[in-house]
């Protein structure tokens, strides 16, 4: 009979929650690099070597692959015979401690995401907890754990249906998955479950993604079930909609799909999918009572032998001395290295100058956007000479509600985030004769090498949500919407979707 000691249960999940911050999980990283020599698109292509080089740097510097660090999902399986030796904490306490010392470790600070009162307040817990925990009591005398770090802009995207027993699978997701944007920064998983009820679904599809990538075993050998059969349909079929890395279109949009199913009701078809993305970050162990989770580093010469390098045709842009007229020559697709000043602000930035402006009152002092870009990011606090923790883009998409107001109030000429941007913004972008620029998803650790200093200058309370100012060299962005509104995430799919030609889309 094992006994569990409450230090090696905490240890463990503060450990694995460390190690999956700046280690890929290598079956992903391989897909990923499979992906990369496979890809077509220049766009897209390059987009998979800024990931490909941010994870050997974040592998090497032991710095997280994603400034969002996701929240914490943890699937606890607890044998029936096992023993306990805690302090009077309970299995959820235990796992929240090492939630709380991963989060705070000084050596590689994690950035704290987990918002207490959700449609009231939104305070900050400051130290990621608490973690959602699922459990099952299973025969046996260990605890086997799964853990998640699952970032807000593939968990965003999580979609849940009902069908009719009668009803195509394949056709929902297919319609779906267009609507879920380049948010969940692709190539990416799919995590798909199937039955039982409507949390059923949703905790299966959660769970599938859990699992090994295998795409290429299952292509080798081919099917021998139903689900397998699905598996293979649905990855052809979803990258045959051609909307490839970043959303830039391209050959790859996953790399593997994942099903999980289950006894349902007569009456219906429930299906949960959920997208994992270019940060997915996971770690299966065990606990036998021997001590504290063993976790070995992977051997980085598995990694994929991807070294990005900027476009020797990217156009180097001054951020202190650009003009309006001179951001309407820029094109779409256009690859650019910024040097100079940037601010930076997010959702609850925006909605803090929203609220200045509705009582009548200016930015903040020190705050002034004339002629200037305002990067969408929430970077990790740095460590030790870090000017910034890793600093990637968050989605754009989030801020489409308050881009009317910043480009027509603030002199505000540019954006810079990910994925793309909806009618409502792209049409502002067009008459303000504006442009929003794209940095790549999940390549934060290579973003924030480009960042020479930052200072907050305005609603330093706000923790990772503050406005700062960054100076940045060379920073690597690409013009997704130019200043006629022209949008790479509507161009470059639909490109490569008729390139690659085997399916009609499903229509909505």
């Amino acid at each position: 009979m094992a006994t569990i000691k409450q230090e090696d249960f905490i240890s463990s999940i503060a450990d694995a929650l460390q190690y999956i911050s700046y280690y890929h999980p290598l079956d992903y990283i391989q897909a990923l690099g499979e992906a990369y020599h496979r890809e077509a698109s220049p766009a897209a292509r390059d987009a998979i070597a800024q990931i490909l080089t941010n994870s050997r740097m974040s592998a090497e510097g032991r710095r997280p692959i994603c400034q969002d660090t996701g929240i914490v999902v943890a699937f606890v399986r607890v044998g029936m015979e096992v023993r306990w030796e805690t302090k009077g904490l309970g299995v959820s306490d235990m796992v929240n401690e090492g939630v709380r010392r991963a989060y705070s470790n000084p050596d590689n600070i994690l950035r704290a995401s987990i918002m207490e009162d959700p449609a009231g307040t939104r305070r900050n817990t400051r130290d990621n907890t608490p973690a959602v925990i699922h459990y099952e009591i299973v025969p046996g005398d260990k605890v086997e754990i799964t853990l998640a770090a699952k970032g807000g802009g593939s968990e965003n995207k999580s979609k849940f249906v009902i069908l009719n027993p009668s009803d195509s699978l394949v056709d929902w997701v297919l319609k779906t998955v267009p609507t879920m944007g380049a948010g969940w920064c692709p190539p990416g998983i799919l995590g798909i479950g199937i039955g039982g009820t409507a949390e059923k679904a949703m905790l299966l599809a959660k769970e599938a993604l859990m699992e090994p990538v295998n795409m290429h075993e299952l292509l080798a050998k081919g099917p021998h079930n139903r689900v397998e059969e699905l598996r293979l349909e649905l990855y052809e079929k979803v990258n045959a909609l051609g909307i490839g890395a970043q959303g830039l279109g391209g050959l790859t949009t996953v790399v593997d799909v994942k099903i999980r199913d289950y006894p349902t009701h007569a009456a219906g078809l429930p299906v949960g999918m959920i997208p994992n993305c270019a940060a997915t970050r996971h770690i299966h162990f065990t606990l036998d009572g021997s001590g504290p989770a063993v976790l070995v580093p992977p051997d980085l010469d598995a990694w994929p032998k991807v070294d990005w390098q900027p476009s020797p045709d990217a156009r180097r842009v001054n951020l202190d001395t650009i003009t309006r007229e001179d951001v309407v020559t820029w094109k779409p697709g256009e690859a650019l290295l910024l040097s100079g000043k940037l601010l930076t602000g997010r959702d609850a930035a925006h909605k803090r100058i929203a609220d200045l402006f509705a009582r009548g009152e200016g930015l903040p002092p020190g705050v002034d956007f004339t002629n200037r870009f305002i990067y969408y990011v929430g970077p990790v606090d740095p460590v030790r000479d870090e000017v910034v923790g890793p600093a990637g883009p968050t989605t754009a998409t989030r801020m489409d509600k308050f881009t009317d107001m910043m480009l027509d109030k603030t002199g505000l000429i540019g954006m810079i985030g990910k994925a793309e941007r909806g009618p409502q913004a792209i049409e502002s972008i067009r008459k303000h004769k504006a442009v929003y620029l794209m940095a790549v998803g999940g390549a934060a650790y290579l973003v924030a090498k480009a960042v020479r200093s930052a200072k907050v200058i305005a609603f330093e309370e706000m923790g990772m949500e503050a406005i700062y100012e960054f100076v940045v060299q060379d920073m690597p962005v690409t013009v997704a919407v130019d200043a006629e509104g022209t949008s790479v995430h509507e161009t470059g799919p639909a490109e490569w979707r008729g390139r690659i030609g085997k399916i009609p889309v499903v229509a909505g």
